[in-house]
């Protein structure tokens, strides 16, 4: 008798046998029992899996003298036809070698004919994404409505290729891979038919070898044993196809996790003097890494590592903490790649083990991160630590404090948080940046706010808060005795007058006053006295003959009211304020250029407003319907917005304007103005 190759000799015969396709074989054989047989079937998955054996498997049940049946008998003529393959009514056809619209076309042709003694005429496809598109149109009418004597059977390891149409007209299965363990028994059991002895860490290499796939388990099978002289060991297999075992690749990585690389350069040349290929010894590499990755995450399944988790260095799992281990595992990774284009491979490996010497120093960017923010919080000092128990607050359900009863009075309100007072070896223990070297120290604040004992928001400059900043504009909005008698404290320092506004001062919810609205002409307030006398003309801000009337009229942007629908009074500058807070919401443009107009006149239910520029004026207008509209809802009734340009006069000069004054008016498209005489 010739021999026959175990993935052959093996092959499954019946539904029972197939390995890892559960699934599928009880969904067909409760097919065949109900008598629901479909007139196409689509299998697909991975090489070797198992797809055109469960397809003579359905072929021998369907045409089976005892049949339709789930478990053929094997041995009838019908069975051991489809077996050998010489049955007449089972037609396998490779997909790759006839492609074309004639080969369907002859199978169009076929299907007329019945079956010449089977009960059905079966047609196995394989490799059937391989055909082209015309052949696959050429199949769609006879897949739909076939004679109902023929069953199509399709296979294919490429699902994607083929086309939607065929798809929706067949019955899918999906075949997977067949798990490590699974196919570690399979080849123990031809093992034992063979009369070979195996050991499990031999069996288990071949069975991550082959991937999942029970044909390329039994191939490799075969030729291991073929050089095994009847027991197969992994030292054999290591030796006779240039392998690394796992001893060796302990010591060349013990090199490595100790630091030199040296000693490691010289074992890796050893490695590649004896013919090991250098893709070889990467793949061995990064299975190695993998495996020590899986252990320091407390996986020690032999399925999943190949070996015992004992055989693996402690050393190096001691030394590589778990973020270092999968960057080497990413190194060898890269380089696997790289290797195809790199001018020398060799090089690229030497510099990749040169690298695993000083792996023990790399450092992850979370890791950085964390010891920025330990070293911070130490240098800033904003730690605090637990007070004792004489100092400690008690806080209880409805929020009171009760101290402890050693705690003086005066201290039982407010305790202050005192900083964390840091050992040496905290210090010690925190990492040193030389960055942090060169920060210059913080200046103390200015003498005079210290001295006034003011607690200023921002102690490193900055505008005030709204609230503050408006309660100036109405401290400003006084006259001078008030200012000098209640803004003014004995001391000199000033006073919070935000108790002393009245209802009239505050706007309405949601409204806005500019601070330049609110000021005054007179809003220079005279913050010391002295005992000097001064004169009149000194004393007023207008030298000129108006100066008693710029002191008598207030501005009548703050002292004009309008009343609305409802009956309140509100202020011109209240209204130009909420309409430029409203608009800066939406359209920033346009409540800048709102901001920029100078006085407001309210004639009627029209108000009228000036600005200088034609630009704003011309946006202004563009917009004046929206600015009406709030208007008209703030005060509820209709209110018409207009802007005019203020009229401006050029003052004529009687001297020659300088050559720079003209280059800034070209540069910026200016002009020279004068104010009105």
């Amino acid at each position: 008798m010739s021999y026959e190759v175990t993935a052959t000799r093996r092959r499954p015969q019946h539904f029972d046998d197939l390995i890892g396709q559960e699934f599928v074989a009880e969904t067909l054989k409760n097919s065949i029992t109900s008598g629901q047989i479909a007139h196409a079937y689509l299998f697909s998955g991975p090489r070797g899996c198992g797809k055109t054996s469960t397809a003579r498997i359905l072929a021998k049940a369907l045409n089976c003298e005892t049949g339709p049946t789930p478990s053929p008998c094997g041995t009838c003529t019908h069975c051991q036809e489809i077996t050998k393959g010489s049955s007449l009514d089972v037609i396998e056809i490779d997909g790759a070698s006839n492609t074309s619209v004639n080969d369907v076309r002859q199978i169009k042709d076929e299907v007329m004919f019945p079956p010449n003694s089977s009960r059905y005429k079966i047609y196995i496809i394989d490799e059937v994404h391989m055909l082209s598109t015309s052949a696959f149109n050429a199949l769609l009418k006879t897949i739909e409505e076939p004679p109902p004597y023929v069953v199509f059977i399709f296979a294919t390891t490429e699902l994607q290729k083929v086309p939607a149409t065929i798809k929706s007209r067949c019955q899918q299965f999906n075949f997977r891979l067949v798990s490590v363990e699974k196919t570690k028994n399979l080849l123990a059991d031809a093992a034992k038919e063979l009369g070979i002895q195996a050991d499990d860490e031999a069996l288990y290499w071949i069975a991550r070898e082959s991937t999942g796939s029970i044909r390329d388990a039994y191939t490799l099978f075969d030729q291991v044993t073929a050089f095994s002289d009847g027991h197969i060991t992994y030292d054999k297999i290591r030796d006779k196809l240039g392998l690394v075992g796992v001893d060796s690749l302990n010591d060349l990585f013990e090199k490595c996790a100790s630091g030199n690389p040296g000693d490691a350069l010289i074992v890796l040349d050893g490695y590649l003097q004896s013919g090991i290929s250098i893709e070889q010894l990467i793949s061995n590499s990064a299975n190695y890494i993998r495996s020590l990755l899986l252990i320091k995450n407390g996986v020690t399944k032999e399925s999943l590592l190949g070996n015992a988790a004992e055989r693996y260095s402690p050393d190096v799992l001691k030394t590589w903490n778990t973020i270092q281990t999968e960057r080497a595992l990413s190194l060898f990774l890269q380089l696997y790649r790289d290797i195809r284009y790199s001018l020398s491979p060799r090089y690229e490996l030497e510099l990749a083990f040169s690298r695993l010497c000083w792996l023990s120093q790399y450092v992850s960017p979370a890791e950085v991160k964390t010891a920025i923010d330990s070293a911070h919080a130490l240098l800033s000092g904003t730690s605090t630590v637990e007070p004792d128990a004489s100092q400690a607050v008690a806080v209880n359900n409805q929020g009171s404090k009760e101290s402890a009863a050693n705690i003086p009075p005066a201290a039982e309100q407010e305790i202050p948080e005192q900083p964390v007072q840091h050992t040496t070896s905290d210090v010690q223990n925190i990492p040193h940046f030389s960055a942090l070297d060169e920060i210059p120290e913080k200046s103390p604040p200015p003498a005079d706010i210290s001295e006034q004992g003011q607690n200023h928001p921002f102690p490193d400059g900055g505008a005030l808060p709204p609230e503050q900043t408006v309660a100036a504009g109405n401290i400003r909005n006084t006259s001078d005795t008030n200012i000098q008698a209640s803004s003014v404290s004995p001391a000199g320092s000033p006073v919070n007058t935000a108790d002393t506004w009245s209802n009239t001062d505050i706007p309405p919810d949601g409204e806005y006053t500019p601070d330049d609205e609110i000021m005054t002409d007179n809003s220079d307030v005279q913050e010391e006295e002295t005992d000097e006398p001064v004169s009149a003309e000194e004393a007023s801000p207008f030298p000129d003959d108006s100066a008693d009337e710029h002191q008598s009229l207030p501005d009548p942007q703050q002292t004009a009211l309008y009343t609305t629908a409802d009956g309140r009074s509100v202020t011109i500058a209240q209204l130009r304020g909420t309409v430029t807070a409203q608009l800066s919401v939406n359209d920033a443009m346009t409540a800048s250029a709102l901001m920029q107009t100078l006085s407001w006149t309210v004639q009627n239910d029209t108000i009228t407003a000036q600005i200088e520029s034609p630009y704003q004026k011309a946006r202004l207008e563009q917009h004046s319907t929206d600015i009406s509209g709030i208007l008209t809802k703030m005060c509820g009734r209709s209110l018409n917005f207009i802007v005019n340009l203020k009229e401006t006069v050029t003052v004529v000069q009687s001297h020659e304007i300088p050559q720079q004054i003209k280059i800034i008016c070209s540069v910026f498209k200016g002009s020279i103005t004068g104010g009105k005489k």
